[in-house]
């Protein structure tokens, strides 16, 4: 593979010259901004090209990034775009324009994932792709192993910081087993990779895979599945199922209610208890853990 060379020359470059090597779907409220940020104060960074042969033996240049730039010079009427042009093969088009994308502060995580995903099928290995997105070898290799298994929705809200790659390849591991995935998820919780926010919101894209199924869709419509009395019978054992684990894990719940009622009344007919609260400032419970533990009357 040849190294990528330096800017040669900064031209204007008619917009009609130029083609897109990675077209992207750009988020319209972002798209105005740029608009109005060009309107305002002008381009601040050139677009990046690379020239090639065209029919007629005319120049034209492949895009390799500032797609937005281009389009919102485009709306504003203008006919050419200052654009830095270099000289380099389709390859190195492809990887700088991936590596001008992973180094965009908001970048859309499929888009990432996409561009992994493309030099993958080219046939880099695992350590090539990281030398060239600068991403680890270890998340390169965790990125590969989702995409393997069509995990769209763990590889999302891993680019999203949402839950640690280790938790969704571990999730992966457990296949359709309800209880793996479920240890997967304590595992992670009690060494401590998992907290708070992140493992609600585990357990909520967990559900979401389970009731949706594994790949976002990329927008495309699902395929009907027609419904058969076997399907019927299953959809209605798995919410039976469903709703019996609810009640199980209800009926948890009010037992260690109880067993916390229990000790805390316990523990607050010992005077020397109180005295320790109250030197404390811990004089009074909330409301409706003292309706439990005294029915009548309320902490002194």
């Amino acid at each position: 593979m040849n190294a990528v060379q330096a800017p040669v020359d900064l031209l204007m470059i008619p917009i009609d010259n130029i083609d897109v090597l990675n077209p992207r779907e750009r988020n319209g409220k972002v798209f105005e901004e740029i608009v109005h940020s060009i309107r305002s104060v002008g381009l601040k960074k050139p677009i990046k090209v690379t020239p090639r042969p065209g029919r007629d033996g005319e120049t034209r240049h492949l895009l390799i990034c500032g797609e937005g730039r281009m389009k919102a010079f485009k709306a504003l009427g203008e006919k050419s775009i200052p654009a830095m042009v270099v000289s380099v093969n389709d390859e190195d088009a492809f990887i700088m324009s991936l590596a001008e994308n992973i180094a965009r502060r908001q970048y859309r995580p499929l888009e990432l994932l996409a561009g992994i995903e493309a030099l993958r099928d080219r046939g880099y290995d695992k350590k090539a792709i990281a030398g060239k997105t600068g991403l680890s070898v270890e998340r390169v290799h965790g990125i590969l192993t989702l995409l393997e298994h069509g995990e769209e929705r763990l590889l999302i809200a891993v680019e999203k910081g949402k839950i640690p790659l280790t938790t969704a390849l571990t999730i992966v591991g457990g296949g359709d087993d309800d209880k793996a995935v479920q240890k997967a998820l304590q595992d992670a919780y009690e060494s401590g990779k998992l907290r708070g926010k992140q493992l609600f919101e585990a357990r909520r894209i967990i559900e979401c895979r389970h009731t949706l199924g594994r790949s976002l869709g990329r927008g495309m419509a699902r395929k009907r599945t027609d419904i058969t009395t076997a399907s019927l019978v299953r959809t209605y054992q798995k919410e039976v199922n469903r709703q019996k684990l609810m009640v199980k894990k209800a009926e948890m719940t009010q037992q260690r209610l109880l067993f916390v009622v229990g000790a805390l009344r316990q523990l607050l007919a010992n005077e020397n208890f109180s005295n320790l609260l109250r030197a404390e400032g811990l004089s009074t419970l909330p409301t409706y853990l003292a309706e439990r533990v005294w029915p009548t009357t309320t902490m002194a």
